[in-house]
């Protein structure tokens, strides 16, 4: 199915494109979610609420500004950080390496489903080592400018400017993938 398939049976609240999109991108969005919670029942529910809230606010998806498994990942992510926000998950919980999540997920059936076919580990391999760092632990760990800028005591206003060129870069090298 079609992208603009896709988001159209979803905004027409068809129940087989609900299930499509749960079956072709399920495992994906629990992988973003697994990256930032690691404990699997906690994950679970924060996987069941996104995947909710991703059918409930499909309305305010915008082609224009990105893809659609993007939106989806951010919304995920956002609610996995929202999850550990809410002192259920130790600050500990966040130790994942970047490898783990761009190059491979471990499914429960032991098989690796590759994630380098979005082209990530080519975009990350644009960045210099600080900007590297500062997207890893923001996107992939799931801290906030404020703790980078804390706990490795970097100025916040550093941390801000690196995500920023970051960014550009990651943008301006999208096409190339």
């Amino acid at each position: 199915m079609e992208e603009e398939q896709l988001v159209a049976g979803l905004r027409a609240k068809d129940r087989k494109t609900t299930d499509y999109l749960y079956e072709k991108y399920s495992r994906a969005l629990f992988a973003v979610i697994s990256r930032i919670v690691h404990d699997s029942d906690i994950a679970e529910e924060v996987f069941h609420d996104s995947f909710v809230k991703i059918i409930k606010k499909i309305d305010f998806y915008d082609e224009s500004k990105g893809r659609l498994y993007t939106w989806m990942a951010n919304i995920c992510r956002n609610s996995a950080i929202d999850k550990l926000r809410s002192k259920e998950i130790s600050q500990s919980s966040k130790t994942n390496t970047i490898d783990d999540f761009v190059y491979g997920m471990e499914s429960k059936s032991g098989t690796v489903e590759q994630t380098d076919t979005i082209g990530v580990r080519e975009l990350m391999d644009q960045l210099n080592e600080d900007q590297r760092f500062i997207i890893e632990y923001i996107y992939f760990k799931g801290y906030t400018h404020s703790e980078i800028s804390e706990e490795f005591e970097i100025p916040l206003g550093t941390v801000k400017s690196r995500v920023r060129a970051s960014l550009q870069v990651l943008k301006k090298n999208l096409d190339r993938i």
